[in-house]
């Protein structure tokens, strides 16, 4: 059994470890509070956005964001966000068997896969697993800028025109609330079509005017529609992020406290024994 001094000095080292992950467990529950105001602005925003452009489907059809180039094999680019930092618990891993999953799912049906990581983590698991990587976008989501996310996504609207892919995808860990956060993989480009029914059920009436016409608005909105997307991606993932962090900190520290318990139940056994013993020795002296 361990001396005193031993399990002294695991309960010093054990209450420094519970300081830690109590402290960054409200630096996650103060990024989380930030990051969900974020959020929940942002989506008013989208929402309202969305809704115009819904409206305005019947106009999109000559968008070249509507159309995959022709080509074989298909060229899929998927960029998926994880995070620079780890301590999130399975965030990371789990976005990764996610990764490999889609990668799988595209390679068997013959197409060819280029991986955008933005966040350092799953970068380096996915260079350790020998998948090819762009550098460009790693550090994108450091600082949760817009400017950031809308170069970003201007740079994959160009390639996506220009024919070098045929498909791009998001993959991210989608925010719900703190406590429920699910993986999610969606198709960015091309936008998805609509039935010219129901296109022209959703339009605005006849007595809304639009200035300067339908079509240029669509193509003044429908790219700021775009970089929006990308940046509520990068936000939905950085809360996610955030809840994970706090919820992993969280069970860290009622993992120390439980230890500290039972080290202190050790110290406190091994104490009465050395006790009990001194007094034998000092009875048994007595009587000799």
């Amino acid at each position: 059994m361990a001396s005193l001094k031993e399990i002294k000095a695991r309960i010093s080292s054990v209450r420094s470890t519970l300081k830690i992950t109590q402290a960054m467990k409200m630096v996650a529950s103060a990024k989380l509070r930030k990051a969900q105001k974020m959020v929940a602005g942002l989506d008013a925003y989208k929402s309202a956005l969305n809704d115009i452009l819904s409206r305005l489907r019947h106009c999109m059809a000559g968008s070249p964001l509507t159309e995959a180039p022709a080509a074989a094999p298909a060229r899929v680019a998927i960029i998926v966000f994880s995070s620079n930092t780890a301590l999130c618990g399975s965030y990371n891993s789990n976005i990764f068997k996610a990764l490999e999953a889609r990668i799988a799912a595209i390679s068997e049906e013959g197409g060819e896969v280029m991986v955008y990581p933005v966040g350092e983590k799953v970068a380096k698991m996915a260079r350790k697993a020998g998948r090819d990587v762009c550098p460009d976008f790693v550090a994108a989501g450091d600082a949760l800028s817009y400017a950031d996310m809308a170069a970003m996504a201007q740079s994959f609207m160009d390639s996506f025109c220009e024919g070098r892919f045929t498909r791009v995808e998001l993959l991210y860990m989608h925010y719900h609330s703190a406590a429920r956060q699910t993986i999610t993989s969606n198709v960015w480009l091309p936008l998805p079509g609509i039935p010219a029914a129901e296109a022209e059920a959703g339009a605005f009436d006849d007595d809304v005017i639009i200035e300067p016409s339908a079509e240029e608005v669509v193509e003044k909105l429908l790219p700021l529609a775009m970089r929006t997307d990308m940046y509520a991606t990068l936000l939905s993932s950085n809360a996610s992020e955030n809840a994970c962090r706090m919820i992993a900190m969280q069970t860290a520290s009622d993992n120390a406290q439980d230890l500290l318990q039972q080290l202190q139940l050790t110290y406190n056994k091994q104490r009465q024994q050395d006790i009990t013993e001194e007094l034998t020795d000092i009875s048994n002296g007595k009587l000799a």
